[in-house]
């Protein structure tokens, strides 16, 4: 299959920066194999006209529950991925707190079987404890082997130290992060909300920012002992990025990401007791999220990443304190930051796609994504002009835990190809 995309901005990147340059591409297989703005249509061509839209590598998430195997009425690696299509990405990474958790090197392979019928590339990411337990390493060994990012018992903290530091220690040989969901148990206690000035007026029971920040630091110390990679989930707190900030600086093997719904909504938003505001880590006050949109775009904070959380309506349509924590992210997150930090101006659209696109990928270690010739044609055309409002009823996800239901968003993902074939969208 040939693909020429026509006339649209490309979104290049060199080593001045990026830059928005007008211009054609054309696809042939899975690989770029031209770039310039007079790229003639060769017989059999598909052609995308691209006009006044962005061109750019595609999306990667780093953090996506598919649900796949155990829950597959919520999410199944074929739904989340056709959700991913749709949303701009090209690559995500599956977290392993499913039924039965990802802990072996068979369940691994049973997964990457599967994600090779699906429309982007998954990239599964195993346990650290054996049943996600907390208790005894998982096989690391066996899990590297059998194709895993890094290792993490998402979900829940690992609240053993001596663990954590065994981990780190097991997977430094290997080059691969230990994924933490840094939470103390006893400090989080009952609660459902950040612990404030809105959980008190609204009476229900809070989650301090201490329960995240003292884990970070614990784990941070831990990597720094051994020399090893940790990677901090969806950070929430501006102690955390202090920590994170200082630990850069002294050289701590550390990486993390943020989502977008910890980038765009605050406590405040629990006022309206929708429950697909329940997350964990859960939205935080005002001066949290400032902070954590200075880190990103000074860059401490390495990568965006979505934390798709599906739920089934019966699991989210109760009372709040009984929800489930967690919302879907895969289908919104671009218009979403595009809508409330690009187009005001508060971030810059090179680093919106540095944040979600490159950073990710160098994380991930894939070294041939990119808008440049030779390498794989992962593309994600978007319209910035686009608006539409959410409607979780035309999601191709399998679950519609949205608090962004109703909202009109600019932005939006037109087409998005994997590996050379289109998987969302089509050619106009």
């Amino acid at each position: 299959m040939s693909i020429l995309i026509k006339q649209g901005k490309l979104l290049l990147k060199d080593t001045d920066g990026h830059h928005l340059t007008a211009g054609s591409l054309r696809i042939e297989g899975s690989r770029i194999v031209s770039i310039g703005r007079d790229i003639q249509p060769q017989a059999g061509d598909i052609i995308i006209d691209a006009t006044d839209k962005i061109v750019g590598p595609g999306l990667i998430d780093t953090h996506v529950h598919l649900r796949e195997p155990g829950r597959e009425d919520k999410e199944t690696i074929a739904t989340g991925a056709k959700a991913a299509a749709a949303g701009g990405f090209t690559t995500i990474v599956c977290m392993p707190n499913t039924t039965p958790p990802i802990d072996s090197g068979a369940t691994i392979s049973a997964i990457l079987l599967k994600a090779k019928e699906a429309s982007v590339r998954v990239i599964p990411v195993g346990c650290v404890t054996k049943g996600r337990k907390g208790q005894e390493l998982a096989e690391i060994g066996e899990l590297v082997e059998a194709g895993v990012w890094g290792i993490s018992d998402d979900g829940d903290p690992i609240v053993d130290g001596e663990i954590m530091r065994r981990a780190l220690e097991y997977s430094r040989p290997f080059g691969i992060p230990v994924i933490s969901h840094a939470e103390d148990p006893r400090l989080m206690g009952k609660g459902v909300m950040h612990e404030g000035f809105i959980s008190t007026i609204l009476g229900l029971p809070g989650i301090p920012a201490e329960a995240e920040s003292v884990m970070v630091a614990r784990d941070l110390l831990l990597a720094k002992a051994t020399n090893s990679w940790v990677h901090i989930a969806h950070v929430s707190t501006k102690e955390s990025i202090e920590l994170i900030t200082a630990a850069k600086a002294r050289g701590i093997k550390v990486s993390c990401e943020v989502t977008p719904h910890h980038l765009v909504l605050t406590d405040e938003a629990v006022q309206s007791f929708d429950t697909n505001t329940k997350v964990n880590p859960p939205l935080r006050s005002k001066e949290h999220v400032e902070a954590l949109r200075k880190a990103l775009t000074s860059g401490v904070i390495d990568c965006i990443a979505t934390d798709h959380a599906p739920h089934t309506w019966e699991e989210k349509d109760c009372d709040y304190m009984q929800a489930e924590f967690g919302l879907i992210g895969l289908e919104t997150a671009l218009p979403l930051l595009y809508t409330h930090l690009v187009k005001p101006g508060l971030l810059e659209l090179a680093t919106l796609w540095e944040r979600m696109s490159y950073q990710p990928a160098k994380l991930l270690g894939l070294t041939d994504h990119g808008l440049a010739v030779g390498n794989r044609a992962d593309i994600v055309i978007m319209d910035e002009a686009l608006a539409k409002t959410v409607d979780p009823k035309t999601f191709f996800s399998r679950s519609s835990n949205t608090p962004f239901a109703g909202e009109q968003l600019f932005g939006w993902p037109v087409v998005t190809i994997v590996g050379g074939n289109i998987a969302f969208g089509e050619a106009k």
